[in-house]
C-alpha cells in the first residue's frame, strides 16, 4: 500500500454471520461449562511442540534435498523461484492489487462454506474489505483464505483440465512460474493481513488461529517440497518425523528427569 498524506482507514476483510440477532439473551452460568476459547488455546498450546518437530523436519529435509539431492538445480526450482521473486519485487515496489486479494479472500470463504454444506446469501468486495453473509461457519471457515493458496490451485486445476484436450506438457516451465507468482501472492498478503486486527483471527482466537494458519501453510510446503524433489517421497518425510518425535520425546524425558533429581536433592 503506497504512503499518502491523508491517512486511509484500515482495509478488513471479515466473515459476517448468516443471521445477526436484535437482542441477545445473557447465557445462563454453568460452572461446569469450558469456554470454547479455552479449548482452542490448549489444543494450540498442545500443538506446539509438534510444529517445532514438523518445523525442523522441514527444514532438514529441504536442506538434504537442495544440496544433496540438487533440488536447486531443476527447472521446477528455479522457475518457481523466479515467479516468487517477479512477485516480491511488484509486491514492494508497485501499487498492491488489493482488490484482487479480497475477491480471492472471500471466494476462498465461500468455497470453504459450500465444501462444508453451508449457503451463501451474500458476497460483497471492495477496496477497503469484504464479506460474506452465510448460514454456517467455523474455524476452518475462517481461516482458510490463510493458509489455502486459490489461485496456485486454480492454475493447477486450469493446466489439469487443458491437459485433458491438449498437450500442454511444453507449457510446464510456466505453470512452476505461475505457482511461483500465486503462492509469494498468498504468502505476503496472509502475512500483510494478519497484523491488521482481522476478525477471522480473533472470532476463534487469535492464538489458536495463528498454530492454525502456521501448521496448515508448513503442510502445504512440504506437500510441495515432496513433488517438486524426485528423490524425497511422503513415506521417508513420515519416518524423519517420527525420528525427530523420539529425540524431542528423549529431551523431554531428560529434562523431566532433571528436574525431578533436582528438586529431590533441593
Amino acid at each position: 500500500m503506497t504512503p499518502s498524506r491523508r491517512r486511509k482507514p484500515v482495509r478488513r476483510v471479515k466473515v459476517v454471520p448468516y443471521v445477526v440477532p436484535t437482542t441477545r439473551s445473557r447465557p445462563t452460568f454453568d460452572p461446569l461449562l469450558v469456554p470454547t476459547r479455552w479449548v482452542k488455546f490448549i489444543v494450540a498450546l498442545f500443538l506446539v511442540p509438534l510444529l517445532a518437530v514438523l518445523t525442523q523436519t522441514f527444514f532438514t529435509a529441504f536442506a538434504r534435498a537442495t544440496v544433496s539431492q540438487r533440488l536447486w538445480a531443476g527447472e521446477e526450482f528455479w522457475f518457481f523461484a523466479l515467479g516468487a521473486v517477479l512477485w516480491l519485487i511488484a509486491f514492494f515496489g508497485l501499487p498492491r492489487p488489493v482488490i484482487i486479494y479480497v475477491f480471492g479472500h472471500e471466494l476462498t470463504h465461500a468455497l470453504w462454506v459450500w465444501l462444508m454444506g453451508g449457503r451463501i446469501s451474500r458476497f460483497r468486495v471492495g477496496r477497503e474489505g469484504g464479506h460474506i453473509v452465510t448460514n454456517r461457519t467455523n474455524f476452518w471457515i475462517a481461516l482458510a483464505p490463510y493458509f489455502f493458496p486459490l489461485y496456485s490451485t486454480l492454475a493447477i486445476a486450469i493446466y489439469g483440465l487443458t491437459g485433458l484436450f491438449y498437450n500442454v506438457q511444453p507449457y510446464g516451465r510456466l505453470l512452476y512460474a505461475i505457482i511461483g507468482v500465486t503462492w509469494a501472492f498468498h504468502f505476503t498478503f496472509t502475512c500483510w493481513m494478519i497484523p491488521q486486527n482481522q476478525t477471522d483471527l480473533r472470532d476463534h482466537g487469535t492464538f489458536f488461529s495463528l498454530v492454525i494458519i502456521y501448521v496448515m501453510n508448513l503442510l502445504l510446503l512440504i506437500v510441495l517440497l515432496v513433488l517438486a524433489s524426485p528423490q524425497l517421497t511422503f513415506a521417508e518425510f513420515g519416518a524423519d518425523i517420527v525420528t525427530n518425535l523420539a529425540a524431542f520425546s528423549h529431551w523431554v524425558v531428560y529434562w523431566f528427569d532433571q528436574f525431578r533429581l533436582g528438586a529431590h536433592h533441593a
